[in-house]
């Protein structure tokens, strides 16, 4: 096991290479951090567009008929097992200008690409099957029994879902929402064709790449593995914890 565990996180040694002095520049450090900016505000806006949206559903599905989850299940997965750079072109064609939802768009003065919204929608289209997913399983975890009982005391479903439910299931939650982060944070291929700008970091760690090399690279990649990795890492930690 230790063998594993050290073959898992060797990549990370890849921090410390020796490839030169980091270069922060002028060049550099001014788009790096307007990229780091948009990814954390836009993600976390998308983050609470898919939490508003996939938690009902999640908790819907959770009690559905086994024939109507398959059936979800399935148009989730849609999302999921696209490859990203296919689902890029896909969303950029399917709300391009001469599309009705692009030209619906339009009129009332959206656009579709390089744009802010353009952003969070696709953050928001590759994120919320891996939430929805795992927040069914949460909620499955929820005896349905003690929301019975919940309901025969008198307690509306509302109620019941925050006195009973939610906390019952807040761990797998946050677990939800940590892989749909990371999945959204992470996203370059879909985004890259629907919203090349503003730049996400993902975005930006590429240009960089391409203009200044390595060196140019690496104080992003330090943000970015900041941002992107915790998060989850808690979650699964605290879920852990609970199951001891």
């Amino acid at each position: 096991m230790g063998a594993f565990a050290l073959a898992l996180l060797y990549p990370l040694a890849g921090i410390v290479a020796p490839i030169g002095a980091w270069q922060w520049g002028p060049d550099v450090a001014g788009s790096s951090l307007a990229s780091a900016w948009t990814s954390l505000s836009l993600t976390g806006l998308a983050m609470a567009i898919v939490v508003a949206i996939g938690t009902p559903v999640a908790r819907y599905l959770s009690r559905a008929a086994a024939v109507e989850r398959v059936v979800w299940q399935a148009v989730l997965l849609v999302s999921i097992l696209l490859p990203p750079l296919a689902l890029g072109i896909l969303l950029a064609l399917a709300f391009g200008p001469h599309e009705p939802a692009g030209i619906i768009a339009q009129r009332v003065g959206i656009r579709t690409s390089n744009s802010a919204v353009a952003f969070v929608f696709t953050q928001v289209y590759v994120s919320i099957g891996y939430y929805v997913l795992a927040a069914m399983a949460a909620f499955d975890a929820v005896p349905r029994a003690l929301e019975d009982q919940a309901a025969l005391l008198g307690s509306d479903p509302r109620r019941v879902f925050f006195r009973v439910t939610f906390p019952l299931a807040r761990l797998g939650l946050a677990v939800a929402l940590g892989l749909a982060w990371v999945r959204a944070l992470g996203e370059f291929g879909a985004v890259v064709v629907t919203a090349y700008y503003p730049a996400g970091m993902p975005v930006q760690l590429w240009t960089n790449l391409q203009s200044f090399g390595l060196p140019a690279v690496m104080p992003l990649l330090l943000i970015f593995l900041v941002a992107a990795l915790p998060l989850p890492w808690l979650a699964l930690v605290l879920a852990g914890r609970r199951r001891v």
